[in-house]
């Protein structure tokens, strides 16, 4: 007798091949049977999918959850958007190894990095470890869904160097650097992340540790895979089409065999030619690809929030939110925005973010993050004749996000369609669990199937097949989790029954729910009927079940 058996159901299987119809059951936590014939009984329960899709459990592979996992067991809201399984450590960022005493200051990097409030995460973190084996066993513990993590540079240079982390590493620094990534591939870690981005500061401004460390340094980590049968290296760098960057990355990818994935925009050039030329040579080097170009909302209660370049706002600040929507309204409140000189921002990149009118969008209804010149501030402010303060007033008056892209975006999604399209990209940068007052693409995959497989109208649309294989084997295969990810018998019984046609994301809202009160954009989902993990049903009618079945994955440890 099956432990569940789904009949009826319309099965997209993670592999890219056309969906079909089967029943899916399930015994032990894994797939034991689909049967096209539709023709199987006998189950402790069985659900009729007639109607529904049935994909795998989505695999988001961009995560940073380091800190949340402590006290949020169901990894929200990855975990109401059908994710069944996420990588986090990702950045280089993380918070082990430490030694002790400096446990603020990895905060600190993580606050300012990836904007997630420090007071959360020191009442939320019950901190006691010291090497990254002693974290991985602390949160070994139950979950909604599994979780995997990354050994981070920052971390591990922070903790070799201490004070002199933000400086060139010795030779003995790197050999120490090489033997602690060892160490922690060895206890489990799926990778080892690594950030050369000019956009990572600590709060003094600094690129943070690591960023510029020099081919030497990162090659003598890589050489920390030798022997070992798995583990990823991340990285996220501007210096992509630099021929001595790609030269480091080439040699790594070569002397360990093992695959880099590295964060890149919506054009193709030498990375893109490197990854092509290995590929051909059985080797891995994989561009990764977010659902759309690099974006942040801004919003009243969010971290970036235009308003506050004005000292009329800065007075009323403290204000909550219903008396400040009020005061945006006020034509006194107004006129005096309208006469003020702005206190402009000393970031370049804040100030073309508050500033840039033809690149501020109004976010739509449909939540399409794929506006035309016609949604920005600039557009509307022509057509209904007001300065564009006013239209941005009027916008968060009513509570509805701006949208601004950091770069890259030409008023349409096509050039992000067609490179995900690409064979060798791979789907992530989610940062689920980070930047948690402008972002919340812990949503992207309902977003992806929800629009670019159904409601787009300004483009092509991507099939079903192929965007369901780029949220689970696909990413799965890349950290070697290749247990997972494929509606076949033998596979990881990780799944999701979707009502496709009502697969609807619910508009973003600031949620105060991190530990000491912390603030985090979140977003919920229509269309979820059953998520399941293991085997078990952890989410029925976007409601959580009670079930923890969800576990710690450790490198090396899962199989075909």
């Amino acid at each position: 007798m099956y432990d569940l058996l789904i009949k009826n159901a319309t099965v997209i299987d993670g592999t890219s091949q056309p969906e079909f119809y089967a029943d899916v059951a399930i015994s032990n936590g894994t797939i034991g049977a689909v049967d096209p014939s539709c023709s199987l009984s006998g189950a402790k329960r069985t659900i009729d999918a007639d109607g529904l899709l049935l994909t795998p459990g989505f695999v988001d592979i961009h995560t940073h959850y380091d800190g949340q996992v402590c006290w949020d067991k169901h990894v929200t809201p990855s975990s109401w958007h059908g994710v069944t399984t996420v990588v986090m450590g990702n950045c280089g960022v993380g918070f082990a190894p430490v030694r002790p005493g400096t446990e603020g200051e990895l905060v600190a990097l993580m606050e300012s990095v990836e904007d997630i409030p420090g007071t959360a995460l020191h009442e939320g973190i019950p901190w006691g470890w010291e090497t990254f084996a002693e974290y991985l066993d602390t949160i070994d513990t139950p979950y909604t869904i599994d979780i995997g993590t990354q050994v981070p540079h920052v971390a591990i240079r922070h903790y070799v160097m201490g004070d002199r982390c933000y400086d060139d590493a010795t030779a003995t620094d790197m050999a120490q650097m090489r033997d602690i990534t060892h160490q922690a591939l060895k206890a489990g870690a799926l990778g080892f992340s690594t950030s050369r981005f000019y956009g990572h500061m600590d709060k003094n401004g600094h690129v943070v540790p690591g960023t510029h460390a020099s081919a030497e340094e990162m090659c003598t980590i890589g050489d920390a895979f030798a022997g070992l049968d798995h583990g990823t290296i991340e990285i996220i760098s501007d210096y992509l089409e630099d021929d001595e960057e790609l030269s480091w990355i080439e040699h790594i990818v070569r002397s360990t065999g093992r695959p880099i994935t590295t964060l890149a925009g919506a054009g193709k050039g030498k990375l893109w030619q490197l990854a092509e030329r290995l590929e051909a040579e059985g080797l891995t080097l994989r561009p990764q690809i977010g659902a759309r170009p690099a974006s942040i909302l801004m919003t009243l209660e969010g971290t970036i929030n235009p308003m506050r370049q004005h000292t009329a706002y800065r007075e009323i600040q403290h204000l909550t939110l219903a008396e400040r929507q009020h005061a945006l309204r006020d034509p006194a409140f107004r006129k005096r925005v309208l006469t003020e000189e702005p206190i402009l921002p000393r970031n370049r990149d804040a100030q073309r973010f508050m500033n840039d009118y033809a690149r501020i969008f109004v976010m739509d209804d449909a939540l399409s993050y794929e506006p035309s010149a016609a949604d920005s501030i600039a557009g509307i402010a022509a057509v209904e004749n007001l300065h564009p303060l006013e239209v941005i007033m009027d916008t968060m008056a009513a509570g509805i996000p701006l949208l601004v892209f950091f770069t890259g975006y030409k008023d349409d999604l096509e050039p992000q369609r067609k490179i995900i399209e690409e064979k060798l990209s791979v789907f992530g940068l989610s940062d689920g669990g980070a930047h948690c007052g402008v972002l919340v693409d812990a949503s992207v995959p309902t977003y992806m199937l929800a629009y670019f497989t159904r409601d787009r109208q300004r483009g092509p649309q991507m099939s079903l097949p192929f965007v369901v294989h780029k949220l689970t084997q696909d990413t799965a295969a890349l950290y070697g989790l290749h247990d997972r990810g494929v509606v076949a018998p033998g596979y990881k019984a990780d799944l999701n029954l979707i009502d496709y046609s009502k697969l609807k994301l619910h508009a973003p809202e600031m949620a105060y729910d991190l530990p000491a009160g912390g603030k985090r954009l979140v977003q919920r989902a229509d269309g979820y009927q059953m998520t399941i993990c293991g085997g078990e049903i952890t989410y029925e009618q976007g409601q959580h079940t009670g079930a923890l079945p969800g576990k710690l994955l450790r490198g090396g440890t899962t199989a075909p």
